[in-house]
């Protein structure tokens, strides 16, 4: 077995170890501030305990600790081990999650008025960077897994047809795998993407954990992405904000990135952070594929027992295609166990909230679906009692399928995702500059949400989560869009963006 190796998490652990008297920030001085004033009893005592814990390796850009923008020690030491784990030529760690790597490299590419080839159902940080970069977004549709409905990834003959079009776009952005767990190998869209010169980017959050196992499927940057974030945070075990910026070849420009990062980033990171990240790297290669084979296995158990069991609670299977030229997903994440109510009893809403009062915590739901996330170390008595949960929820669902169950047909209206119609024309998108696409001057005003069509909309509207926006301010309400809007706020979606959290209202520009 390989040595464990974290060299930030040891230099912080060395820098602790010798009692240093803080002169600096930050003003918790290693968690001695609150001891100092608080001593009285036993329960306060247990609470230092705990705080002095958490804020050990809590400190500041040091001449021991090293510069997250202007890295020379052990910083510079866990990245480059980072690369050569991930199989990136350079890797960045990042503390404001996928959120700040997304930005970072749309600012890194794009001048004001550049144009970039972006899927429509991304997450909102990716809008958000347009919006500062002040650059063109050419909106490619995304295609729908046909029993779910669920939005994913763009076809490749549309992102090759978008490159026709716009041959002055500066690249490809990508989001895949999409929440849940449904993507493609992006093996054939890289080489499309670069025999056109250009770049490839993937917004690859939800697959930190891709290419670390023969069952997990292979990663973006091992598909020849120029640049892939993934928030390391989500399935590895980093700290929450901690995620991962890895890029290959020259077509990327570095410098200008270096100098995007260090814009977005804080120029106080969190040093927990960076060493959650640098711990992670290190459980990867000390004990490779092993790290997985537990969650794997315990997932397999789980997709067995509830097709024997027969529940009305069932997990969703997909079909997965492998030609690029026709797969609208190629794999389905193991680790990601899809859920949904075939009786039609329990929207995914409401079956989150039953697990949730039998002390299962799922990681998010839409209208039908829940998804559950089998993390690292998910035990045999952890699936049992989410068996017994699933087991405790069906007595409440009415099952009355006729034998050829018709449930699996693809629905009429994705239940997630703008709706468009499949003319190639539509799929694609004008150029739209989400910045300035409406005068500022402008007027708005509120209506009430059935009375929205034909009027251009003055918010985002984000149903959370997963957040992806299915409006963008300027954009056209259609009936359509209004239509799925009331679907979503009725089901029990919250939202965010909008001024109405329950969206009877919209504002719209006059």
């Amino acid at each position: 077995m390989k040595p464990f190796i974290a060299p930030l998490f040891e230099n912080l652990r060395k820098h602790a170890n010798t009692d240093p008297v803080s002169l600096h920030v930050p003003g918790h001085r290693g968690g001695k501030a609150i001891a100092g004033m608080i001593n009285s009893d036993e329960n306060d005592q247990s609470y230092i305990a705990y705080y002095n814990e958490i804020m050990k390796l809590d400190v500041t850009e040091l001449s021991s600790t090293d510069d997250l923008h202007h890295p020379e020690g052990s910083i510079q030491e866990a990245q480059q081990l980072a690369a050569s784990c991930f199989g990136s030529e350079e890797t960045f760690f990042l503390v404001g999650g996928s959120t700040s790597g997304n930005i970072a490299l749309l600012l890194a590419i794009c001048e004001p008025g550049d144009e970039i080839i972006v899927q429509r159902n991304v997450h909102k940080s990716v809008i958000n960077g347009l919006k500062l970069a002040g650059a063109k977004a050419i909106f490619l549709t995304p295609q729908y897994e046909q029993y779910s409905a669920l939005a994913v990834i763009p076809s490749l003959q549309d992102v090759e047809r978008a490159l026709q079009q716009y041959p002055d776009a500066k690249g490809v952005f990508l989001t895949n795998p999409n929440y849940h767990g449904m993507g493609v190998d992006l093996s054939a869209y890289a080489e499309a993407v670069h025999r056109c010169d250009k770049l490839l980017i993937v917004d690859e959050a939800h697959g930190a954990h891709y290419g670390l196992h023969p069952e997990l499927p292979s990663s973006a940057i091992a598909a020849g992405a120029d640049a892939v974030v993934q928030s390391t945070h989500k399935t590895l075990p980093a700290l929450t904000m901690g995620a991962m910026l890895h890029v290959q070849g020259e077509r990327l420009p570095r410098k200008a990135l270096k100098q995007s990062l260090a814009m977005i980033q804080s120029s106080s990171p969190s040093f927990p952070i960076l060493s959650s990240l640098d711990i992670s790297r290190a459980m990867i290669d000390r004990f490779g594929p092993s790290l997985f084979a537990g969650a794997l296995e315990q997932a397999l158990l789980f997709r067995s027992w509830a097709r024997e069991y027969g529940s009305p609670i069932e997990v969703l299977d997909v079909l997965t295609d492998r030609d690029p030229h026709t797969a609208t997903i190629s794999y389905s994440d193991p680790l990601r166990i899809v859920m949904y109510d075939r009786s039609g009893t329990l929207t995914g809403f409401e079956l989150l909230k039953q697990l949730e009062q039998h002390g299962c915590w799922a990681e998010m739901a839409d209208p039908r679906h829940v998804v559950l996330i089998f993390g690292i170390h998910i035990s045999h008595e952890h699936t049992s009692r989410l068996k017994e949960a699933i087991s405790a929820i069906a007595k409440l669902c009415k099952l009355s399928l006729p034998d050829d169950d018709t449930d699996h047909k693809k629905p009429d209206t994705p239940p997630n995702s703008v709706v468009h119609t499949s003319d190639s024309a539509e799929r694609i998108s004008l150029p739209v500059s989400l910045a300035r696409s409406i005068p500022k001057h402008a007027k708005q005003k509120r209506i009430s949400l059935s009375e929205a069509e034909n009027y251009r909309a003055a918010e985002m509207v984000i149903p959370y989560p997963p957040g992806i926006p299915i409006v963008y301010p300027g954009e056209k309400l259609t009936r359509a869009l209004i239509d799925q809007i009331a679907k979503l706020a009725t089901a029990g979606a919250k939202f965010q963006g909008a001024v109405d959290p329950v969206m009877n209202t919209i504002g719209v520009y006059e």
